[in-house]
């Protein structure tokens, strides 16, 4: 029972962490967008970089935990 109380809680700040980048990196494309708009390509690639690095975090520290509790 611990054992998966504990699992659950790892589990959830492997995911707090990358949410919130992704939330912070759009909250912040989306303020330089509407303060330059010719400059959207270059915050758009930008932008798809941070959230391919985020959930790729995510993904990695979801299975490190897996492989750990399995």
């Amino acid at each position: 029972m611990m054992r998966n109380v504990v699992m659950i809680l790892i589990m959830m700040m492997c995911t707090i962490g990358p949410a919130a980048v992704v939330a912070l990196v759009g909250y912040g494309a989306v303020k330089a967008v509407g303060r330059n708009p010719s400059a959207s390509p270059r915050i758009l690639m930008t932008m798809i970089v941070a959230f391919i690095f985020a959930e790729a975090i995510a993904i990695i520290s979801l299975l490190l935990v897996y492989n750990l509790f399995q």
